[in-house]
């Protein structure tokens, strides 16, 4: 039964000014910014939030400004249109952020084109094959294809509409404006409390982690009879935006295992492991001598891995109706749509780019991807990125609109893309470290693709309700798209090595290690604050085996002796310089399990038996109806990252509580709840949070490395003032270190999330009425 035509806010009749030069612009540098920060947090705890209700309330108070300053206001077109351009940036940094970091685990180096590559490919792969299916999934399935995210996105921009937009509404929409305005609700966005957001998780982060105000990570280690158990909690603004975004729900589950990892399965290894007298492989060292964090790095993180890839699989396999009932209309979509566009009468609503377009686009990007000397890549990968991207994509498409963005998962697209590839790699016998970057680069790409096309859908679903041309939301995400993968691979290598750390040899490896230097041909130096204490240039050696000390990246000397530890800033484990200063570390979860699977099918080089564990885990609670992958992710993660979430959930859950009271909010389904309170100011204001402690995080790093390769004098006044400021805190500071730092550091904590909760009851800076 079809579903029942739908008239858009903006009648496809009507003309208003849409696609220009300033909107492209402004959503375009959104982007980056969003895009920045959302690298930031997925390499911190494997996920992001949508940019695009952040984007669209900025966009709307930017141009209002501009027209309270004598310039001209933005209509609600050109406010979808720069919405439309902010929102591909986050949607890169969670495919480039998932993926592309494994290049430092399977012994590779991160090369700038590889990143950027894989980043714009993947963002035009993904939106070419999102114009032949607008048609089934936004226009022929509404009504039954929500679209969560997209659908609040547009209510968004109908409250902040001006008087010329409110006029040129359709008789339906100005109607539907009348009937929200009796029941209280449909208020203007507050575009404050964003801003108010931002520079409250700006000047938190700045205070916490630059100026050393208070302890970043307070933490709890337990004695017997629960020895090696730990707890603790990132008093960080993003993390806390993130819990308050995802829920209540998601956020409790992700802690839970983070609970069990830190709780249970460490201390249970420490207690059965204690009196071995030998190291228990896949540890390098004797239990006994192991820290929480030790145990954790050596068995509990292969737990988390098997745990994550079962539960994304699991996913995957619970949404095969979904990708039955995609693949059937995506192909539909590009086998009837050229009678469609050869009607001489297209309605503005209906106007997608042509289909040559996408013919070609397609065409050029295969050459692109085989030709590509980073890539590594041939004839079959490149085949199977074009398969497995148009499966995925729609697949993307479909859990989009059913389930919403925050739920679509992605990562386990991308873990079932690897599985196949990998398993057809080694059928033809490719496997060895030879063929770890074509594999990896299969599924980077298709893993950004999937992820742009689930973006792509939520914005032209945004612009189908407002009466939008879909060519211009296009043309408008392809110009964020290219800039975000230009800006984000270049982050991404900066944060990478303002935390990397260069480990004395002899510190992982007493007895000293040795290698035959005319098998090696790449030299290297070291970088950042280390760099002036040794300017020498060594042999780089990929070490692939633990014997005699751990497998990594070596710098040795010109007679074979291995002088330096490489220790990357992602993924790696040593976060204190010999000098003594400490580096922050990114975690980077599902990159860690992308490059496991690389290698244990490739290479066969896993501990299968805690992999094993951690599938186990997955199944027994997709037996007990709880969500694995969520609860995977918080085995996989610290504790310390896990805790704020739900600590954000939290608020969440008591500020709905008492929005469930209110009698505009009583006689609301669930689906109208839920629209109602993704664009709260409780939600903005994480939404701000978000940005302001990403963006402060990512510029403290920039401070912290990257101007070492520009002036190494200003290079020396940062270590040298951040030095100062360390010392001072350690010895006079309360809050910072001594015995009552860990209660103390939460004191500003509980403000934050106090501030948190009272601006999303509407205490603080409630939203005006119209």
């Amino acid at each position: 039964m079809p579903a029942p035509k739908y008239e858009p806010y903006i009648p496809a009749g009507t003309i208003l000014r849409e696609f220009t030069l300033r909107a492209v612009l402004t959503g375009t540098i959104l982007g980056m910014v969003f895009g920045a920060s959302s690298l930031y947090l997925v390499l911190k705890v494997g996920l992001t939030v949508s940019a695009s209700i952040p984007v669209a309330v900025i966009s709307l108070a930017l141009f209002r400004t501009w027209s309270k300053a004598g310039g001209r206001d933005s209509t609600i077109l050109e406010n979808n249109i720069t919405q439309t351009a902010g929102s591909a940036g986050e949607s890169i940094a969670f495919g480039v952020g998932v993926t592309m970091p494994a290049i430092l685990i399977l012994g590779f180096d991160l090369e700038l084109t590889r990143v950027m590559l894989v980043g714009l490919l993947g963002a035009i792969l993904g939106i070419l094959m999102m114009i032949p299916l607008r048609r089934p999934h936004i226009v022929e399935d509404h009504g039954r294809l929500k679209f969560p995210e997209g659908t609040a996105c547009a209510a968004v921009l109908k409250a902040g509409a001006n008087a010329g937009d409110r006029a040129a509404a359709s008789p339906s929409a100005q109607a539907e404006m009348r009937a929200a305005e009796a029941a209280g609700l449909g208020q203007s966005p507050g575009a404050q409390v964003i801003f108010t957001g931002f520079v409250t998780g700006l000047l938190y982060k700045t205070a916490n982690s630059a100026f050393k105000l208070w302890k970043e990570v307070p933490e709890k280690i337990f004695g017997a009879p629960l020895q090696a158990g730990s707890v603790s909690i990132e008093v960080s603004p993003e993390l806390l935006g993130v819990g308050y975004i995802i829920g209540f729900r998601i956020g409790s589950i992700m802690c839970a295992g983070g609970v069990l990892s830190y709780l249970i399965l460490i201390p249970l290894i420490k207690f059965f492991g204690e009196s071995l007298p030998a190291p228990l492989a896949p540890g390098t060292t004797l239990i006994a001598t192991m820290t929480p964090d030790d145990i954790r790095s050596a068995y509990v993180l292969y737990i988390g891995a098997g745990a994550v890839a079962a539960g994304g699989l699991v996913s995957m396999v619970q949404a095969f109706p979904a990708i039955w009932h995609g693949l059937r209309a995506g192909f539909a979509g590009l086998t009837g749509r050229s009678e469609k566009i050869a009607a001489a009468d297209v309605p503005r609503t209906e106007r997608d780019l042509p289909a040559k377009v996408v013919v070609i686009g397609l065409v050029v990007l295969m050459a692109l991807i085989t030709l590509a000397p980073s890539l590594h890549m041939n004839l079959l990968g490149a085949l199977l990125i074009l398969a497995f991207g148009f499966l995925f994509v729609t697949v993307s498409s479909r859990l989009t609109g059913e389930i919403g963005s925050s739920n679509n998962p992605t990562s386990g697209m991308t873990m079932a893309t690897l599985l196949f590839t990998c398993l057809i790699f080694l059928a033809v016998g490719w496997t060895g470290g030879a063929y770890y970057v074509t594999a990896l680069s299969v599924g980077a790409i298709v893993c950004v693709a999937a992820a742009n096309g689930g973006t792509t859908s939520q914005d032209l679903k945004t612009g189908f309700l407002l009466g939008s041309t879909p060519k211009f939301q296009q043309i408008a995400i392809v110009c964020g798209a290219f800039a975000s993968a230009l800006v984000l691979g270049p982050i991404l290598l900066v944060l990478n090595d303002a935390s990397t750390v260069y480990v004395p040899a002899a510190q992982v490896a007493p007895a000293g290690l040795h290698t035959d230097v005319t098998q090696l041909t790449q030299r290297g130096a070291l970088q950042g604050p280390q760099a002036r204490d040794d300017s020498h240039s060594y042999f780089v050696w990929q070490k692939t085996d633990t014997a005699g000390g751990p497998a990594g990246k070596y710098f040795v000397n010109d007679r074979g002796d291995a002088v330096w530890l490489v220790d990357p800033g992602i993924n790696g484990t040593h976060d204190r310089r010999p000098d003594g200063s400490t580096v922050p570390k990114f975690s980077a979860p599902k990159a860690t399990l992308v490059s496991y699977i690389i290698k244990g099918i490739l290479d066969h080089k896993l501990p299968w038996a805690l992999v094993l564990l951690g599938v186990m885990i997955a199944l027994v609670l997709e037996m007990s109806f709880v969500p694995s992958l969520a609860f995977a992710v918080g085995v996989y993660l610290p504790l310390s990252s896990s805790a704020p979430i739900f600590a954000g959930g939290l608020i969440r859950w008591l500020v709905e509580r008492k929005l469930r009271q209110k009698p505009a909010y009583a006689a609301l389904t669930e689906t109208q709840f839920n629209e109602e309170s993704d664009k709260s100011p409780g939600v903005l204001l994480a939404s701000g949070y978000i940005a302001g402690g990403a963006i402060a995080g990512i510029v403290i790093a920039i401070l912290a490395g990257a101007f070492d390769r520009v002036s190494p004098r200003l290079a020396a006044f940062f270590e040298s003032t951040d030095w100062a400021l360390t010392a001072w805190s350690a010895a006079h500071n309360t809050f910072y270190a001594g015995a009552s730092a860990d209660a103390l550091s939460l004191v500003p904590y509980l403000l934050l999330a106090g501030f948190l909760y009272l601006v999303a009851r509407e205490k603080l800076l409630a939203p005006r009425k119209r």
